[in-house]
Parts: C-alpha cells; structure tokens; sequence
C-alpha cells in the first residue's frame, strides 16, 4: 500500500457533492502509486462506502489531464451501458463524484488532487490468475472496456504518459546506453543485450501497421493485469474495469499483450530459476476467448492477426526496459539487489522464446476462435 499520510479526509470528502454523514476513512487495498481510503458515510440512516484517492502527482505529472481522461471514459461508459439496458450499470463501470465546484476532482490547499468514485460492493480483485476462468474474465472484461469506447466522441484522450508503449523509442534509447555503458556493466551483460539486439526488425511492427491504417488508435487501458478488474464475489463473474490512469490512446494489442504476459506463466517477475519461466499454452486460449467474445466484432485482420505477436512484444518491451534500467545503474525501477533488474529482464526473455516456441500453434487457434464467434 502507498504510505497514507495523515489527511483530514473528512474535510476532503466535504468538498464532494456527496449526501450523507461521515463515518470514516480507513486506508484500503494494495496499490503502490496512489493513497486510497474506502470511506464510509450513513445517508438517510443506510451505510454506504466511496473510494477516495489522492494521485500521485509525482507519477502522473498531468493529474488534471488524467481525470479529463477518466470523466469522459466514465460517462460513455456509462451511456453505452445504458444503451445497452444493463440494469446495474453503475457496478459495471466505475462512476467518478463530482466535487462541489462541478469538477471530477478536487485540489486541497497543497495542491493535491483527489478523486471519489462509488464503491462496488460484492467484488473483488485477485493479484494472481489461479484458473482459466479467471482469465477468461479478464480478458472479456478488458474486451468490452475497448468496445465501449471505440467510438468515444470528441477530442482525443490526453497522452497523459507520451510514449508510454512507443517500442521502437525505448529501443532507440537501449541502444543508446549500450553504446555509452554509463555504470561499466555492458560486460555483465553480454548475452542479454545480444538477444534485444536480435529483434531490432520486430520493434516497430504495430507502429507501422497503424502508421499504415490497418491498426486504428483505440482507447485502450494500458495496465491490463488480473487485479484491475474486479469480479463477483458469488459468480466469479468480471463486473468492473478499475484503475483507468494509464488509459488514453494506444493500440488494441498493448493491452491484449500485456494480458498475456501477466497472466500465461506462474513465475514471478524477478525468478532466478529459469527452468521454472513456463508459458501456459490453455491460458493463453482462455486468454483469447475471453477477449475476442467482445473484441472479435470491432477487431481489423491485421489486429487479429497480430494478438499473439502483442504478447511477444508487451514481453520483449518490458524485458527492455528491465535491461535498459541495469545498464543505467537502476535509476527507474525499485530493486533490492544489484542485478534485480538484470534477473527480471532474464525471466521476460524466457518467456518470450517460450511464446515464439509454440507462436504457430497459438496463431492458429487465434484464427479458429474468431471463426467460431464471427462465422
């Protein structure tokens, strides 16, 4: 959990265009970024809770950017589901309050930007895909999240991260640190940087389709893991998307991959034994048929023809980045030991050539689901 600092929050919640009387805020969930407090109020004598968060305006720069971002994905969601005649629609997305100046968030006197949205009760967030069905579940719930939004009216999102998966960029600037080896450590590293090298052709794949046109811009959530998707606590069943401060424009494929990198193996990140990085074929398939039950009817061939491909490059990129941080002298990502870094970029390369190794296999059972939901 991000350290919550002693906050008046019942002051903050005031600013909220809430009704009702304040009970508490106790600190909640996990989260690593943001502070996060489930608050608790009793309106008309019935307890009802909110999420309260203050953004962390060191991460996101643009915080005001973030929640124009977060608003408008919100309220089309929220049309589309009515549209749609979804009876709970305001569990099945989440629904931002606005403060008492009409904005979709408020400022305190330092300058902190906070938000409230509704608390969905009766589901919950797993950290961990133990069974097909909960990917299955995630990757329908992150479906239906890009085919509510395909045509989300207006100017486009805010690029509130530029370059957030710009694979060619962050390859540009590994070769870069390789060339100038700022800690001494290209050496220690020799293998490794060999094999980012080897996919210098690959790195600019999807840019070039959409530079192309046959991969259009989405709306796309960019952080498309297990736990920001809350399931039903009885039915197991997807009912929100959570955790939209990396959505903005991006590419269908970024959030497919990333789903798959996240969810097809059972090692951790940063697992020293690579005989243990094994990439779980029956996955990957619960994996696509989730996602194409919801995506397969806005999807274009060479979207299609490309899912497998976004899991090797999600993996490659973050590999890269792993590596790229090593070499630096770890000045990016969090580590507890000198060659972490150097250890998570291994794990994500063993999963990438465990992928390629059954790539075909995987492709062609692509091209049959798709058959199967759009005959």
């Amino acid at each position: 959990m991000s350290s919550t600092r002693n906050y008046d929050t019942r002051e903050i919640f005031g600013h909220f265009d809430v009704y009702g009387d304040f009970t508490e805020a106790l600190p909640y969930g996990n989260g690593h970024i943001n502070d996060t407090f489930a608050v608790s109020c009793l309106q008309a004598g019935e307890p009802v809770r909110y999420i309260l968060q203050r953004l962390n305006h060191e991460v996101f720069r643009e915080p005001v950017k973030l929640m124009e971002n977060i608003d408008r994905i919100c309220r089309e969601l929220h049309k589309r589901l009515l549209q749609a005649e979804v009876a709970d629609a305001s569990r099945r997305a989440l629904t931002t309050v606005p403060s008492r100046s009409g904005l979709p968030y408020h400022r305190d006197k330092q300058g902190n930007i906070w938000r409230l949205y509704l608390f969905i009760e009766g589901a919950r967030g797993y950290d961990v895909v133990e069974t097909e069905e909960q990917a299955y579940q995630a990757a329908r719930a992150f479906g239906g999240f890009q085919k509510l939004l395909t045509d989300l009216p207006g100017e486009r999102l805010h690029e509130t991260i530029p370059g957030f998966h710009d694979t060619p960029r962050r390859f540009r600037r590994f070769e870069e640190v390789v060339a100038a080896d700022p800690r001494g450590l290209k050496n220690t590293a020799g293998p490794e940087i060999d094999f980012f090298l080897g996919y210098r052709d690959q790195v600019s794949r999807l840019i070039d389709l959409r530079d192309r046109g046959l991969i259009p811009e989405r709306v796309t959530h960019n952080d498309t893991k297990l736990n920001n998707v809350l399931l039903d606590e009885i039915t197991h069943e997807a009912v929100c998307v959570i955790d939209l401060d990396t959505s903005m424009p991006g590419l269908s494929l970024y959030d497919f991959g990333d789903l798959v990198r996240t969810s097809t193996t059972t090692s951790p990140e940063d697992e020293p034994d690579l005989s243990r990085v094994t990439f779980q074929p029956e996955m990957f398939k619960a994996l696509t048929r989730g996602y194409l039950s919801e995506a397969a009817v806005f999807l274009t061939p060479d979207e299609r023809d490309n899912l497998v491909f976004g899991g090797i490059l999600m993996t490659y990129e973050v590999g890269l980045r792993f590596l790229t941080d090593y070499l630096e002298g770890n000045v990016y990502f969090k580590t507890r030991y000198p060659d972490h870094s150097l250890v998570r970029c291994r794990t994500q390369m063993a999963l990438v050539k465990a992928i390629e190794s059954c790539q075909e296999e995987l492709e062609q059972f692509v091209r049959e689901e798709y058959g199967r939901v759009l005959p």
